[in-house]
């Protein structure tokens, strides 16, 4: 690992909601939540400023429930839903390894959450609390890649960190395919043209337009985050053309 000091000063971490629920499929796993907060926490003691945006595919996916004949908005919201008991959660596993953290929800619901307020959110940041970012944009027909895009601009990240469960972005699935060819940089349209499984057409585009890398790498290989923070060579970057 680097012994430099962080290559990153302010990162937005997007976690995929599947991530939480380890080998059960559905729910948190308390084991694999409580992992990622100590993570999240040599980050922070590295003076990084952390946030946080959640899926909600552990517990409820509003495209599956729309394929499935249920109205979109709706299911969309329900999404959204998943995505603040996921942030929760996950704000409490922060908070027993001394990490302040703040949940802001672009829907309003006073009593568990702030509503997101981008000054009040850079705020935080400054002061050293982790900030997630709770039930995507508050709109329908818009992912959580999508949330993880705006919020990264709006608090002026300097990278979207992309967690999944392989090493990078490959050419084809690398649990089917052995021979699989992980790419170690791509543009914007290498993913959008290939159309890789990187954040959707949304996301990416967004990124794209404010010049805004995304960092793919394996949360499942413990120490990873921290590894990336540093600027050791994991995963894959997407970034505009050199």
């Amino acid at each position: 690992m680097s012994d430099k000091g962080p290559k990153f000063k302010k990162i937005l971490l997007k976690l995929s909601g599947e991530a939480l629920a380890g080998e059960n499929g559905y729910g948190i796993d308390p084991e694999i939540i409580n992992g990622i907060a100590g993570e999240i926490r040599e980050v922070v003691d590295l003076g990084v400023q952390v946030a946080l945006v959640i899926g909600g595919g552990n517990i409820f996916r509003g495209l599956a429930a729309s394929s499935a004949g249920m109205d979109r908005a709706s299911a969309d919201y329900m999404g959204m839903l998943a995505t603040i008991m996921n942030s929760l959660a996950l704000q409490d596993a922060l908070e027993k390894v001394d990490v302040i953290t703040r949940v802001q929800s672009a829907i309003e619901m006073r009593e568990i959450a702030e509503p997101y307020i981008r000054r009040r959110a850079v705020r935080h940041l400054e002061k050293g609390r982790v900030v997630i970012f709770a039930a995507g944009t508050g709109n329908p027909y818009f992912t959580t890649d999508t949330a993880a895009s705006l919020r990264a601009m709006e608090i002026g990240a300097e990278v979207i960190l992309k967690a999944t469960k392989v090493d990078g972005v490959f050419d084809a699935d690398p649990a089917k395919n052995p021979a699989a060819k992980k790419y170690d940089t791509l543009s914007y349209l290498d993913v959008l043209q290939k159309g890789l499984q990187v954040m959707d057409a949304t996301a990416t585009s967004l990124c794209m337009d404010n010049d805004l890398p995304i960092l793919v790498f394996n949360l499942t290989q413990p120490g990873n985050i921290k590894k990336v923070v540093l600027g050791d060579p994991i995963g894959t970057i997407v970034k505009g053309e050199s």
